[in-house]
């Protein structure tokens, strides 16, 4: 059984006390942090930039995962890169050269994803099996924390699943949006690897117990 990644995104933290909660978060057993970036203008909201996700590298070991939510991701892609990102995804819906992010990313020394947005079909993918190290599947519309997980995401992820199976892809599956205790079992037996846990962790009314919670079920 492959090696399943719990990776609580900080957009659901306490920013006046976000180091107590990520090292609550690593003492559960957290794998990756995850930091959604926003632009306000792909997605309907703003979040923070390098500067903030430079602070977070300096107070955990944790690698971290940077989702990029925003418009022209390689005037900023370098700029993650240095400021400690280990893993950087680019939407597949508004930009035009994916393939070029890609190596420009790989390029940069961290691992490379591509998102796509529930509405967009998971065949658009076929042409980037080969070089990418994971796909970021949203299961909730970006933008915002705290959503219900959309049920169609698993048909989704399980076709993925197959494809990347039927070329040997040794790429991974990170799934982001609406996961809990609740349904993250079922999720995982859908082929995915990595778990975007936000609300469900930071909000929670312990975060080292149910961190712990979220992997146990996974494990």
């Amino acid at each position: 059984m492959s090696k399943k990644y719990i990776c609580p995104s900080i957009l659901a933290a306490d920013f006046k006390n976000l180091e107590r909660d990520i090292k609550l978060t690593e003492d559960g057993g957290a794998d990756i942090i995850h930091c959604d970036i926003m632009d306000g203008q792909f997605v309907p909201n703003i979040s923070f930039g390098p500067e903030i996700v430079h602070q977070v590298s300096q107070i955990t070991g944790l690698p971290l995962d940077v989702h990029l939510m925003i418009n022209n991701p390689e005037n900023f892609i370098d700029k993650f890169a240095k400021a400690g990102a280990d893993y950087i995804s680019v939407h597949y819906e508004n930009n035009n050269h994916v393939n070029r992010l890609i190596h420009q990313i790989k390029d940069a020394g961290c691992k490379a994803g591509v998102v796509l947005n529930p509405a967009t079909p998971f065949f658009m993918l076929d042409e980037l099996y080969s070089i990418v190290d994971f796909i970021l599947v949203m299961s909730v519309n970006p933008g915002f924390g705290g959503q219900k997980y959309i049920e169609q995401s698993s048909y989704k992820i399980k076709h993925i699943k197959n494809r990347l199976n039927e070329v040997h892809s040794k790429a991974l599956i990170e799934v982001d949006g609406g996961i809990g205790p609740e349904n993250i079992k079922m999720i995982s037996d859908c082929g995915v690897d990595m778990f975007v846990c936000g609300a469900s962790i930071f909000k929670s009314k312990d975060i080292k117990k149910t961190t712990s919670e979220l992997k146990a079920l996974v494990r």
